[in-house]
């Protein structure tokens, strides 16, 4: 598994599509902030619009653009030109999704926006190293159709699907969103040279390898030296230039990768904390538990109780960890 699909695998991000909107003349609908684990989503199947942003940034979308916030933050959808809302919203269904509206459906006119909107939910712990290095919103655009002619592929077929609304259309379009979410954090790593972060290191064709290694064997006792040989570079060159690419150090790194690694494990297995701490590098379940509070918050057996779903993974809970 490459090194992407591992972290997304880790992050284990679930897509549930909301509802579609078909949107003319002025509107201005608000999107409260959303709990943690939550990552609502943006996708214009056509025409076009802007999101204002809690920060009181402005975006621009057009047909085929992307966004997402991460950290579930607040945020507006408006019309272009920003005018007032020009009549009620209304909902109703499409034969796929609940449909907002804000003209009769007898209009003949095609609608100013055809927008898809939906969530990722995750689970926080597990995600964080992935999730936490993306900008707040996460802005993908169509502007480079060299470099996102596959990006622009998936979009069209989710188009149609919706659209055509045929037997399976919803369960295809979800599928399509879990595909958009990956190839969306591939496209954002390699076009977004000075971006920091766990995707610009894996866009770093030297940094790259150390990354993987560090995932693929997290138990180890990986020192600076040894992370530089991979990387073909000398000690103090390579720490230099892994924290100007990640924004933390090199052992910070590695010990979000290793608790990242441990929140899985806790999700997924039965096993002990003792044996899931040895497993990510530590060689006792106290020195374990110690470090994975001061990073997520909690005792491990807290956070495997505390996660939905958790209560098939708690034969062995009782050995967590209180």
């Amino acid at each position: 598994m490459d090194t992407l699909s591992r972290l997304i695998d880790l992050a284990r991000p679930q897509a549930r599509l909301d509802l579609r909107c078909l949107l003319s003349g002025g509107f201005d609908i608000d999107h409260a902030p959303m709990e943690a684990g939550i990552a609502p989503f943006h996708l214009v199947l056509g025409g076009a619009c802007v999101v204002d942003t809690a920060a009181g940034v402005q975006v621009p979308l057009r047909a085929g653009d992307f966004v997402l916030f991460p950290r579930g933050a607040a945020h507006r959808i408006r019309d272009v030109a920003c005018s007032p809302a020009t009549a009620p919203l209304t909902i109703a269904h499409d034969g796929m999704l609940p449909l907002r509206r804000n003209q009769d459906e007898s209009a003949s006119a095609p609608a100013d926006l055809d927008l898809l909107c939906g969530r990722f939910v995750y689970s926080p712990g597990s995600s964080a190293l992935l999730l936490n290095a993306l900008p707040d919103p996460l802005h993908v655009s169509l502007g480079d159709e060299q470099s996102l002619h596959a990006l622009q592929t998936v979009i069209a077929l989710m188009r149609t699907e919706a659209e055509r609304r045929q037997a399976g259309a919803l369960a295809i379009v979800t599928a399509l969103s879990q595909a958009l979410f990956a190839m969306a954090l591939r496209v954002h790593g390699e076009t977004n040279a000075s971006a920091s972060g766990v995707l610009a290191l894996l866009a770093d064709a030297r940094l790259g390898s150390s990354v993987q290694s560090m995932l693929h064997a997290p138990e180890r006792a990986w020192t600076i030296a040894e992370l530089g040989e991979r990387a073909a570079m000398s000690r103090a060159t390579y720490a230099r230039h892994f924290a100007e690419r990640a924004g933390m150090t090199v052992m910070d790194f590695l010990t979000q990768i290793r608790m990242t690694v441990a929140c899985d494990l806790l999700l997924r297995t039965q096993r002990s904390a003792a044996d899931i701490g040895e497993a990510v590098g530590y060689q006792s379940e106290a020195a374990f538990g110690k470090a994975f509070q001061q990073c997520i918050g909690v005792t491990p057996g807290r956070y495997r109780r505390k996660q939905p779903g958790a209560e098939g993974a708690e034969g062995a809970a009782g050995a967590a960890g209180a």
